[in-house]
């Protein structure tokens, strides 16, 4: 081989429904990286041959989910790949996409509160795998039961948030009808050790008509308040000194004339 060229370092499975980077350092100088996928079962797969990028997309090379890989980051020069001798190379950690693979947000499609019901319909996040008539696989087409839903909610304005699990495309959770609220789902895998919750879905707030109240909180009222009793007091106070002038002129007109 070449023993002089460098070998990859900080090597990385980044993976989120499916699709899957491989990274690594450093960038090469006078040399080019080849990757060669292992798995335990399926033969070895090249990728990004003769690359001068520190990643590379194996996506299409890991359809067996389930299957347990690593990767060979070959340090080459292009005369090395005509010959038989073995380039240097870095392995990484070992990946299996079923059990690694990070759990995207799932995109709310619809969602409504009428009376003391909250409604929401959301949609798998897709995955780059397809089906033979060209359609994406969702995370559930892989997953299937292994994978569920879970809802959290809160009162809007609240901090208290109470939750709901589905295996279903659907959420429907009872509410107090007088109140507005907020709420995001994120997928889970129970059954793994790690990477069991997915990424949480935009956080989205329902809109049932807010009161007063809700809209601008109880110190604007407090504020109306004083205001209120002021401009009373002010009125009262104006009313008592005008009702004695009238009462103090009325008595000196009462009053007989000087020298009469």
């Amino acid at each position: 081989g070449n023993p002089e060229l460098p070998t990859a370092v900080n090597i990385t499975w980044s993976s989120i429904n499916f699709k899957t980077i491989l990274q690594w350092q450093p960038k090469p100088s006078g040399y080019f990286y080849t990757v060669e996928i292992h798995g335990q079962t399926s033969d070895t797969r090249k990728k990004c041959i003769l690359t001068t990028e520190t990643e590379c997309d194996v996506t299409d090379v890991l359809r067996n989910v389930k299957e347990t890989y690593t990767a060979h980051i070959l340090s080459v020069t292009s005369s090395v790949m005509d010959n038989f001798e073995e380039p240097p190379f870095a392995v990484s950690e070992k990946f299996t996409p079923y059990s690694q693979t990070v759990l995207g947000k799932p995109e709310i499609q619809n969602y409504t509160q009428k009376d003391s019901k909250l409604n929401i319909v959301f949609q798998d996040p897709l995955t780059p795998y397809t089906f033979p008539n060209g359609s994406f696989k969702s995370i559930r087409d892989i997953f299937q039961h292994d994978l569920e839903y879970k809802l959290y909610y809160w009162k809007d304005q609240s901090s208290g948030k109470k939750d709901a699990t589905t295996k279903s495309h659907t959420f429907e959770v009872s509410v107090e009808s007088t109140n507005n609220y907020c709420f995001y789902i994120q997928g889970i895998i129970p059954s793994r050790r790690e990477n069991r919750n997915g990424q949480e879905s935009m956080v989205l707030c329902t809109s049932i008509g807010r009161n007063i109240l809700d809209e601008y909180g109880a110190e604007v009222f407090i504020i109306a308040a004083v205001i209120a009793i002021a401009v009373i007091t002010l009125a009262i106070v104006l009313s008592v000194i005008l009702c004695k002038r009238k009462k103090a002129k009325a008595a000196r007109e009462k009053e007989p004339l000087n020298g009469v």
